[in-house]
């Protein structure tokens, strides 16, 4: 028997205000707060609101009457979700009823919710350490127990980016397994349809994407040049049945339906009929997760040092995604170098703005690649080119240190004892020295 582990990412970005430089001295005697003034939230709303009424809401509502319709057969639907912590903060302020149908979802015991960073950051790619990356995965572990009453126990990091290091952190706040890519180079004479282990761990189970699978649902559906078009749901299923091996992890953006490839393509019809055509092959069983990690032992370990970071964004699979060019990675290393004079500031505010600011989107619409990835990467920024996404939050981040260093300075002279200027002192000494406080 194979197992098929169907897997969501379901994440939208809190972007950036792109008149940020341009009308900010026209906006500060606004009212408006750092938070509103730093993202176009007018921007988010527009593009949430239109995602959900082309993908959210009919994907969210198949899942659910497929889910239902096939619970209590002997081959029922199952599927994984992992919702960043932007996409449901987003979601309770423009489209309160998809948390209603997600909770529906859950409910039904066929659905697993994974774990991830709130924030759909870089965090676990911080040469600081992994004390940020912890407390992102342990504020989005909170907010699904709040929002659902769950309890994650898979882990997927953001754009299924992965090492060893980052394996035996999420060891360590008590996960037992983690979805990445089945990444060729890694991988080398061995398949993605296995259960592997992660090196360095005694409990951490590794599922890995099979990302040709995924990329004929995700990229290839709706391509007209494509050799194999049209998909069907019935060509896929024999597809999946004819691939060796014990597990098969397809994973794909929630976009991919309705947003990516249109209604008009077919490709709900293609969500909806894929569980009845797999139920009718005799080697083929969904599952969840979990199930899975539960039930099928290792073939192997599996070892990716954290010079070799692997991730399932563009050709090469690696992190050259967000920090690649120099403007991203400036842009990066002079974030996370905020973080000490944050901690000492320990502003809840501050905090929750560096941490929207760690979101990889911002980096991904930096990037100058060229080819294939080029146009995908064009087709996600909300700017003209790399180099707008990078003045803009450029000019944010400046704006943003300004605001950390007045504060920094304030507690240390509140914490640094003052001594009276001594009468006999030269009159420039007295001035330079009310200057310098």
């Amino acid at each position: 028997m194979t197992y098929i582990v169907f897997a969501f990412e379901i994440h939208q970005p809190r972007r950036l205000n792109r008149m940020f430089p341009y009308e900010r001295i026209k906006r500060i005697a606004s009212g408006e707060s750092v938070m509103e003034k730093y993202f176009d939230d007018k921007l988010n709303k527009e593009i949430f609101t239109r995602v959900s009424k082309k993908c959210y809401n009919p994907t969210f509502d198949i899942l659910l009457e497929t889910v239902k319709e096939t619970s209590g057969t002997d081959k029922p639907f199952k599927v994984a979700l992992g919702m960043s912590g932007m996409f449901l903060y987003q979601a309770a302020l423009y489209e309160p009823q998809l948390i209603e149908k997600l909770k529906a979802l859950v409910s039904t015991g066929n659905v697993e919710l994974l774990g991830g960073t709130y924030y759909h950051s870089l965090a676990s790619l911080s040469n600081l350490g992994m004390n940020e990356f912890i407390s992102q995965v342990k504020e989005h572990k909170d907010l699904i127990k709040q929002v659902f009453g769950y309890e994650v126990k898979v882990f997927e990091n953001t754009e299924y980016i992965y090492n060893d290091a980052i394996a035996k952190t999420i060891e360590g706040l008590g996960f037992k397994g983690i979805l990445t890519e089945g990444v060729p180079k890694v991988l080398e004479w061995r398949t993605p349809t296995y259960v592997y282990s992660a090196i360095g761990t005694e409990n951490i189970k590794l599922l890995l994407r099979h990302y040709i699978l995924s990329d004929d649902i995700g990229f290839r559906f709706s391509l007209k040049t494509w050799s194999e078009y049209p998909l069907t749901a019935e060509k896929y299923a024999t597809w999946l049945s004819q691939t060796r091996g014990d597990v098969i992890l397809v994973a794909v953006d929630i976009e991919t339906f309705g947003e990516h490839h249109w209604s008009d393509t077919g490709i709900f019809d293609f969500l909806k009929y894929l569980p009845k055509e797999v139920a009718k092959m005799g080697n083929l069983q969904w599952a969840t997760p979990t199930e899975v990690i539960e039930n099928v032992p290792s073939s192997g370990a599996i070892s990716v040092p954290v010079e070799k970071t692997i991730s399932w964004a563009d050709v090469e699979k690696d992190i050259s995604a967000w920090i690649d060019n120099s403007m991203q990675r400036i842009a990066f290393d002079r974030l996370c170098k905020l973080e000490p004079y944050l901690k000492e500031i320990n502003d809840a505010g501050m905090y929750k703005i560096w941490r929207f600011l760690q979101q990889s989107d911002h980096f991904y619409y930096m990037s100058t690649k060229g080819g294939s990835p080029e146009a995908v990467h064009q087709y996600f920024s909300p700017f003209s080119s790399p180099a707008e996404a990078y003045a803009t939050f450029d000019s944010i981040l400046s704006d943003f240190e300004g605001k950390i260093g007045t504060l920094y300075y304030r507690i240390k002279k509140a914490k640094t004892p003052t001594t009276p200027t001594a009468p006999s002192q030269p009159r420039y000494q007295q001035t330079y020295g009310t200057y310098n406080r």
